[in-house]
């Protein structure tokens, strides 16, 4: 059993997410869908593959397959926010899953939905 980690919820759950099951549903609709976070556009899916194709390893740990273009070294909206392209390559990386979690934990304490 463990707590939810949102401040002030006593709720104890059996899942693997650090939140309890209701606060978990909340933060995956304050996230939005893949489309409203500009995803599924095809600029974004240009973006994927030149990083992709540009960093077939990760760039990282240099040991596994890239299958994530993470935005570097400005997010996403960080980038929106200057007026520069975000499916530009230049601004992007390659990196396997678990380094992109750990870069993601590290650079954007908060995670997905810090504002």
């Amino acid at each position: 059993m463990r707590v939810c980690s949102v401040h002030g919820c006593p709720t104890l759950h059996t899942g693997t997410d650090s939140r309890c099951p209701e606060h978990s549903r909340k933060a995956d609709r304050a996230r939005g869908t893949a489309a409203q976070r500009g995803y599924t556009t095809a600029g974004h899916q240009g973006f994927r593959t030149a990083v992709l194709t540009r960093d077939p390893i990760c760039v990282t740990c240099e040991n596994a397959f890239s299958n994530v273009a993470d935005h570097f070294p400005y997010t996403r909206r960080e980038l929106i926010d200057a007026g520069l392209n975000p499916d530009d390559p230049q601004y992007g990386r390659g990196l396997c899953d678990p380094c992109h979690g750990r870069e993601t934990a590290k650079h954007q304490p908060g995670g997905w939905n810090q504002r």
